[in-house]
């Protein structure tokens, strides 16, 4: 697929510091996607919350500007993007949609990346290539109803059938569960705890894959999110991906770019509740004035600033320490939960500006609050973060 972002194809390898400033390139590619993100993403946004439509058409139309396949190299059909302009491509996308946001995360950040970094060449011919032109919706089956934070704890099991093996289980919660073409699924392979695990790809129409209907969700609704069963789907043993056992470290490997992604749909959210927000300051008179003139108002809108600010430039860093080589696994971790926090705490904060108003689903902020719960859940719950950073912390001093 040829891709219509300015410039994609030659992305500007990271400097040898860090900068703070972005390539002419790198602005031309961000304000295409946010040109077309408001013209075609954010108009719908409302009306897919309250009918729950998945963004087909949207998605396709983001596949055309390469955009599902961002940091996919050129040669497997990606645009080749370095990890910074696509994480402040998704910041836009979220600003606009947050449902479309994460199914373009998940499938950039999961499903791409196991096969780009732990597929073979034909795995990466059969199955990468059509995600990356849009063709196929690609899913990661990790958590189970039993096994979420704990994800080596899973049940769902892959025994050896011949020349291939057959998948029994369940999972849960996950994202275009019934709308993906391409699984990308853990399953027990071995004896109990990680290294019993391995990842198999999964494709739809497979005999005995099904899918549960879509969760009634607090917010998100236009990202279906529904649970897959397997029962005795049989794979061949080309689809393992990897080798045996190695599946929960390939998971948990990608997981951390995923959380990148997380952080800056939450930076997203965050930037347009707070743009919303601002305006409507202006625009609103109470007492003969604009609310923004009250000091209680401007604070709010001052430190919802101030809160996206840092955790836009945290995220950041994370993905230029990926793009330079460098481990950024607490960095990415960081990220996600500093920007998810700050994604619920503005949202809410917009909701207060606006007053009554702000509780009606007339205007936007009530449902950018419900969309921005989710950051501080999925792909590691806050908490998580947290002992993904302590234990990083207390391992430098030798702890």
């Amino acid at each position: 697929m040829t891709t219509t972002l300015p410039g994609a194809a030659h992305p500007a390898a990271p400097s040898a510091g860090l900068s703070f400033g972005l390539s002419d390139e790198q602005r031309l590619i961000v304000q295409t996607v946010r040109d077309y993100c408001q013209a075609h993403v954010a108009p719908h946004s409302a009306a897919f919350d309250r009918s729950g439509e998945y963004p087909r058409e949207q998605l396709r139309g983001l596949a055309e500007l390469g955009l599902l396949g961002a940091t996919v190299p050129e040669e497997w059909g990606g645009a080749g993007l370095d990890s910074v302009t696509y994480a402040l491509c998704l910041e836009e996308i979220a600003a606009a949609d947050a449902s479309v946001a994460v199914v373009v995360s998940v499938q950039n950040g999961l499903p791409e990346q196991m096969l780009l970094c732990y597929g073979t060449d034909a795995q990466r011919e059969r199955y990468l290539r059509p995600l990356v032109s849009g063709e196929a919706i690609g899913a990661f089956c990790l958590t189970e109803s039993a096994a979420g934070s704990d994800a080596a704890s899973l049940r769902t099991r892959a025994e050896r059938d011949g020349d291939g093996w057959r998948i029994n289980g369940s999972k849960a919660w996950i994202t275009s569960g019934n709308q993906a073409d391409t699984y990308l699924v853990m399953a027990r392979t071995g004896g109990s705890g990680a290294r019993g695990i391995s990842a198999f790809v999964v494709e739809r129409g497979t005999p005995g894959l099904s899918f549960g209907t879509p969760e009634e969700k607090l917010g998100l609704h236009a990202a279906h999110t529904t649970t897959v069963s397997f029962d005795d789907v049989r794979v061949p043993h080309a689809n393992l991906l990897g080798e045996e056992g190695q599946g929960l470290t390939i998971a948990l490997a990608c997981l951390d770019a995923g959380r990148v992604g997380i952080a800056m749909q939450a930076v997203g959210i965050a930037r347009a509740a707070f743009e919303h927000a601002a305006r409507y300051a202006l625009e609103r008179e109470q007492f003969g004035r604009p609310i923004a003139q009250n000091q209680g108002v401007s604070f709010k809108i001052a430190d919802m600033a101030a809160r996206i600010e840092a955790a836009r430039l945290v995220a950041l860093k994370a993905a230029w320490l990926k793009d330079s080589g460098q481990p950024y696994s607490r960095e990415a971790s960081i990220a996600k939960l500093l920007a998810s926090e700050a994604a619920v705490d503005v949202t809410r904060e917009a909701i207060q500006v606006f007053g009554g108003n702000g509780y009606s689903r007339e205007y936007p902020v009530e449902r950018l609050y419900r969309d921005a719960k989710i950051t501080e859940i999925y792909e590691g719950t806050s908490e998580i973060q947290r002992v993904v950073i302590s234990r990083s912390v207390f391992a430098e001093l030798g702890g």
